[in-house]
């Protein structure tokens, strides 16, 4: 049998946070909002999303960490959307519709270079059916 092999690890793009920064920076005056833009900040630094030859691998988690794996077999239909804002800055969305109990819906957010990450995506789900 193949070795497991890394095909592409990512994080969700800080501009996902813009709306509390833009909060932020309306109530600049007031302390609560600069730390819950610092722990949106660290949301997103601790998201961590592994592609492997035979899963998705989602790491989370600031204080707790969760590690979530999605076998590639289990991925029924995926989807990239790129809303306008996204595309502006070469990002979109992954979604995934899988067999797996724990998590049906998966969505990969503000995702760089979506559309390559896409279709390695939809290789690797089809290589490892096929391997299946």
């Amino acid at each position: 049998m193949a070795e497991e092999k890394l095909l592409w690890r990512g994080t969700p793009s800080h501009l996902v946070n813009l709306p509390w920064t833009v909060l932020w920076l309306l109530l600049f005056w007031l302390v609560i909002p600069l730390f819950i833009l610092l722990w949106q900040w660290l949301v997103i630094r601790n998201t961590v999303n592994e592609l492997t030859s035979e899963r998705l691998k989602l790491r989370r988690g600031v204080l707790n960490k969760h590690l979530d794996e999605v076998e590639l077999y289990r991925v029924r239909d995926y989807q990239l959307e790129q809303p306008f804002f996204l595309r502006i800055f070469g990002l979109g969305n992954i979604l995934l519709q899988t067999s797996d109990r724990t998590h049906p819906n998966l969505r990969l957010r503000a995702i760089r270079n979506g559309e390559q990450i896409y279709e390695q995506l939809r290789a690797a789900v089809e290589d490892c059916r096929s391997r299946k």
